[in-house]
């Protein structure tokens, strides 16, 4: 599971050798999909097949709460068998890499290293 704000991505985009899927539990995104934008809201269902490009962005007005749910039968140093490839509208919300690489490590080297937390009042509607 991830929340982000507006205007931040959950991760770069990218396609893996496993399928993916996404739900939308509170909150909105924009889903950057083939090169593609498409909104998307609460209850919102994503389903990407292997080797999908994709990445996700938080729009609206708060948090965005979205579970990730995905086969890792494929798991390795690089993107799950896949890459993290450069996309022009990705780059427009800052989720795209400047060089295609399959390297996890160079994909992120922007962003602090993610921490686990508690969940917080307030990410999920009652």
């Amino acid at each position: 599971m991830v929340v982000v704000d507006p205007g931040e991505p959950t991760g770069m985009y990218h396609w893996e050798n496993d399928q993916e899927d996404f739900l939308v539990l509170a909150g909105k995104a924009i889903l950057i999909i083939e090169g593609e934008e498409r909104p998307l809201r609460q209850w919102d269902f994503v389903h990407c097949p292997p080797g999908t490009r994709h990445a996700f962005v938080g729009a609206g007005t708060g948090p965005c709460t979205i579970l990730n749910i995905g086969a890792r039968e494929h798991v390795d140093e690089s993107c799950h068998g896949g890459a993290y490839t450069v996309d022009e509208a990705a780059l427009r919300y800052g989720a795209s890499v400047a060089e295609e690489t399959n390297d996890a490590r160079v994909a992120y080297q922007r962003f602090p290293a993610s921490e686990p937390m508690r969940y917080q009042d307030g990410w999920l509607p009652d």
